[in-house]
Order: C-alpha cells, then structure tokens, then sequence
C-alpha cells in the first residue's frame, strides 16, 4: 500500500450515515490516506467524498471484517476507525470482537466512537 498510511473505516447499519459525515469533515486528510473500508460503509463515503482513495472490501458480516483484520495482521492497515453501534445486537459479534483483538495484539490506533476518532485523526496528521 506503498508509501501512505491506511486507515480501515468500518460503521455498523445506525452508524454509517455519522462516519460519512466524519469524512467528509476531515476529507483534506483522509485525501492524504488509502483508505480500505467494508462494503457499504466504503460506498456511503464515496458518495460524500467520491476524491478518496476507498478499496471497498466485502461487506462485514459477509467476511469484510475478516479481510481487514487480515490486513491489520500483515501490516498494510495502521489506524482503524470503527463506529460501533452498541445498542444494536450484532448476528456477526464475534467477527467484530475478533477484527479489535488483532488491532490490540497489533498495537494499532483504534477509534470506535467519533470523539476518539477526531483525536486519533489530529494526532496521525500532525
């Protein structure tokens, strides 16, 4: 993923519209950024920011949570932001705690809410 850093930005169903919003609000830098992404959330941001570099993977359920923490363990991902929603049950939950297990074994940046992801963006594009 050559020489730019990759972020992976993943959203559950009631929160993709909020990480489209999120990036288009920081668009300049993600612009600056390969972005890999699960298949719907990576086609809500390129509606908003259709600029942007998105590898649109497969969709989380269907293994795309599987394929990016895949790339987290090879080292082609460095930052994930992930906007959980944690009012929702989840029929894939343990794909999802999985995908969090490696971004903590790999000791990557990890945002599961807007706040930590607006710090985690500031401090990488500094």
């Amino acid at each position: 993923m050559a020489d730019r850093k990759c972020v992976a930005l993943i959203a559950h169903d009631q929160k993709k519209d909020d990480l489209a919003i999120f990036a288009k609000a920081n668009e300049a830098v993600f612009a600056q950024w390969k972005i890999v992404a699960t298949g719907t959330t990576g086609g809500r941001v390129l509606d908003v920011c259709p600029g942007l570099d998105v590898t649109r993977l497969k969709s989380g359920p269907l293994g795309g949570d599987q394929q990016i923490g895949a790339m987290i363990a090879t080292g082609d991902v460095q930052l994930l932001i992930f906007f959980v929603d944690p009012l929702t049950a989840m029929p894939h939950d343990v794909d999802v705690k999985a995908l969090m297990r490696l971004a903590i074994v790999y000791d990557i940046p990890m945002a599961l809410n807007r706040a930590t992801a607006e710090q985690l963006i500031d401090f990488n594009h500094n």
